[in-house]
Order: C-alpha cells, then sequence, then structure tokens
C-alpha cells in the first residue's frame, strides 16, 4: 500500500551516525520515523563481511618453493608443479593422478585473455537474465525446492529468491555446468602464467576435494574459469564454503541440495544481512547533488536529502546505503543495500549483482523496475574507452590508467568532467554523453 508523503525533520542524532568498521551491534529500538515511502527506524549497525579466503588443505603448511616466471613447455610446468605441491605435503598419488589427466587447451587461455569488443548497456545483461525463458524455469524450478530453499532461508537469513536466482544465472538451474575438464582448465591457466597463482591454488584444492571424496574423477567438467557444479564455486571456495545438504557426508557441487546450501552458506558468511532487499528502487529530488553518487550513506542520510523509495520500505536508520543510477539520470535509480554487494562475491559486477536481483523477484512472483531504460543510448566501443580514459587523465581526472574498461575509476573521473562542463555529473558513459571525448 502506498501510503501519502510526509516529510520531516530528522533529528541530528539519526544523522550522525557510527563509521561501518564497527562490528555489528544491536541498539534498543527508537521511534519510527517516516520520510516519503520509507520508515526509518534506529536499532541496528551492519556491516559488509569480505568473504573468507579459500582453506589450504587439511595440515598442509603451504611453504613450497616459488614457481619461476615461465616454463619451456607444459611439460616442465607439470614437473615443477609436482615438485612443489608434494613438498607441501599433498598426497603423491593424488597429485600424479590429477597431473597425468591434464593436457594444454589453448582455447581456455585464449578465452582468458580474450576482451569484448564492446562495452554493454546495464540493459543487455539485464534482458539475459530475466529473460522469458530463465524466468518460467525459474519458476517452476523454486515451486519445486521451495522447502529446502525456505529452510535455507530459515537457517542463513539469505532471501530464497536469492539463492535460486544464482542457481539460474550460474548453471540454469543445474542444466549447463561447464564442458571443460577441470584439471586441464586449470593447468593451462597455470601455464600461461598470467593468473598462475590462482590456478594453481584451485588445483591443490580441487586434488582435496578429490582425496577426501567430495568431487568424483568421473566428473570433473565445468567451467574453463575453475567453476564447478549447480552455482559453480572454484575448488578453492567450495573448500572453504562447501555444505553437506543432502546429509550423505559428502559435500558436492553438482549435487543440488549441497550446491543451494552452500550458496546460503557462502552469502551468509560474507555477511548478508537478514530481512534487507538488495536494492530498492527510487526518486530522486530536482535539486539532488549528484556528487554524493558513489558514496556509501546511512539510510538515514538518503531520506534527508530527499531520496524516496517507490515502495514503502522500513529501514535501519544506520544501514550503509549506495544510491546508484545504472543508466544515469534517465534510467532508474537504485538504493543498494549491503546485500547488493555481498552478491558480488559470486561476480564482481554491478550489472551481474541487479540480474541476480531481478530475477530473484521474477521467478517469485515480484515486479521488477518501474522506471524504463533509456535504450536509445549506446556504448562505447574497447578503443574509444582507452581513448577515453587517455583523454580525461590528460584534462586532470585521472582514471588510474586506460585498460578499455569502464569501472569505478572510469566512471568517476569522468563524473569530475561533467561537473565541471555543464553536464548532469551522473557518471554514466555513453556515445551521447562521452563520445566527444573519445577521439585521441
Amino acid at each position: 500500500m502506498m501510503l501519502k508523503k510526509q516529510y520531516i525533520a530528522f533529528l541530528p542524532a539519526l544523522v550522525m551516525v557510527g563509521c561501518t568498521s564497527q562490528q555489528a551491534m544491536q541498539a534498543p529500538p527508537t521511534k519510527p520515523v517516516r520520510q516519503g515511502n520509507v520508515q526509518i527506524t534506529q536499532t541496528q549497525r551492519v556491516q559488509v563481511r569480505p568473504a573468507p579466503a579459500p582453506k589450504p588443505a587439511p595440515n598442509v603448511v603451504m611453504t613450497k618453493p616459488a614457481a619461476p616466471t615461465s616454463y619451456n613447455t607444459f611439460a616442465d610446468w607439470q614437473s615443477d608443479f609436482s615438485m612443489r605441491a608434494l613438498s607441501s605435503g599433498y598426497d603423491a598419488a593424488t597429485i600424479q593422478r590429477l597431473l597425468s589427466s591434464t593436457y594444454l587447451n589453448q582455447q581456455v587461455i585464449s578465452l582468458d585473455s580474450s576482451q569484448a569488443e564492446f562495452s554493454k548497456m546495464p540493459w543487455e545483461y539485464v534482458d539475459s537474465a530475466v529473460s522469458d525463458a530463465r524466468v518460467s524455469t525459474g519458476t517452476r524450478k523454486f515451486a519445486d525446492q521451495r522447502a529446502l530453499l525456505r529452510q535455507l532461508e530459515s537457517q542463513y537469513g539469505v532471501n530464497a529468491e536469492i539463492i535460486a536466482a544464482i542457481w539460474g544465472m550460474e548453471s540454469s538451474y543445474g542444466a549447463v555446468t561447464g564442458s571443460s575438464y577441470l584439471p586441464s582448465a586449470l593447468a593451462s591457466l597455470a601455464y600461461d602464467g598470467r593468473r598462475r597463482e590462482f590456478a594453481e591454488t584451485q588445483l591443490l584444492s580441487l586434488a582435496t576435494l578429490l582425496q577426501r571424496g567430495d568431487v568424483s574423477w568421473s566428473n570433473l567438467e565445468g567451467s574453463w574459469a575453475g567453476g564447478m557444479g549447480q552455482t559453480q564455486f572454484i575448488p578453492g571456495t567450495w573448500l572453504a564454503q562447501g555444505v553437506d545438504g543432502d546429509g550423505n557426508g559428502h559435500r558436492n557441487p553438482w549435487a543440488t541440495e549441497d550446491a543451494l546450501a552452500s550458496t546460503a552458506n557462502y552469502l551468509s558468511n560474507s555477511g548478508w544481512v537478514r530481512g534487507l532487499q538488495p536494492f530498492y528502487e527510487a526518486v530522486i529530488p530536482a535539486s539532488f547533488d549528484y556528487s554524493v553518487l558513489g558514496t556509501k550513506q546511512p539510510a538515514a542520510r538518503w531520506a534527508a536529502m530527499g531520496i524516496d523509495t517507490i515502495d514503502d520500505v522500513y529501514l535501519d536508520a544506520n544501514t550503509m546505503m549506495e544510491l546508484w543510477l545504472p543508466a544515469g539520470k534517465d534510467g532508474p535509480a537504485l538504493l543498494l543495500s549491503p546485500n547488493f554487494d555481498v552478491i558480488k562475491v559470486y561476480n564482481n559486477s554491478s550489472s551481474y549483482a541487479l540480474g541476480v536481483s531481478l530475477l530473484g523477484r521474477a521467478i517469485s512472483g515480484q515486479s521488477g523496475l518501474r522506471k524504463s531504460w533509456p535504450r536509445y543510448e549506446r556504448p562505447l566501443s574497447t578503443s574509444q574507452v582507452t581513448n577515453l580514459q587517455r583523454r580525461l587523465t590528460s584534462l586532470g581526472y585521472d582514471t588510474k590508467g586506460a585498460d578499455g574498461i569502464i569501472g569505478s575509476n572510469t566512471r568517476s573521473a569522468f563524473q569530475r568532467w561533467q561537473a565541471a562542463n555543464g553536464q548532469v555529473p551522473d557518471g554514466f558513459i555513453s556515445q551521447s554523453s562521452a563520445g566527444a571525448l573519445t577521439s585521441w
């Protein structure tokens, strides 16, 4: 039910809240204060915890010799990796069996080094995430697994529809778990050298999973980047976060109950806040100060600045939130909760987190975004982005490098340029807003 807007001034205590470096703590509830459609209560400080680092194999001290910077042949890498793994205490029979099955996969190396020709607009990612097929299948799968998902929601505090949406995004609900032979994919990445430490760590974790029987030698197909199972955990993260959801004594990422329970466990351990949606669609006042975009502010502070949610919501005054305009001033405005950042432990992409959030809404029967996307906007090519980064830096707006990828540093630099050159500083980069800066 939409409530009539009432604009009530906030007490200074609601605005001057504690810093986010403090641990989550309970405080006695105060009388709620309403600002538009947002009812603010002051009860709790929340903090997004970083995802725990993958754990090494049990009882193994990782003091292996350093790897050479390069190898003449793949066989040289295999021999050296084997020596270093054995010196670290890994089981010789497991390492030998694992390496004997590996081969150099040049396609994996090519995929790892490839870069898209054009950056994508956010609605392109969202359109794929909430495609008719993904939503219809997800609705059916959500109903099939409702009892399990609700049990996990109760146990871990993670919204059932978010667990299901990650399942859908990562493997189409278990239907597509990857066709690359994992040992060879990881070995090829290690030999290539660009991400050697990551790949070798995942190989050692995979060896541990094989040795203890969680992963079967006969089922080692996954993503070329190392993801495995129905929710595409990499081996090291599964080693640290995997849960025996079906109670059979093993933690198998290809088993539905294990995969879904492990996803809930991972998100919970990464700082998920029970009862919060990942985002709340909002309305921006005409007098809004766009310089605060990209900052995290207490919910009470956003409400005091006139940021009003479209739906009637209840927020803790101290919950740190961020206002995000994924398509600039002409697109949707989203007030991001700490849970939005938690979703990004799976894929450190705001578009991914938005896709998961919207898919979760769709498969559980909730509405999507109210504000339309500015689909007339067109993206820059990768070479144009590189030129834009160089041009902005030369003008005194440092983008911290020119890699052809639009990240937070590039958006922030462009936003500062917009503010100095008569544009609304919303940080949105497109042909119409930034095309003039791409000639270099």
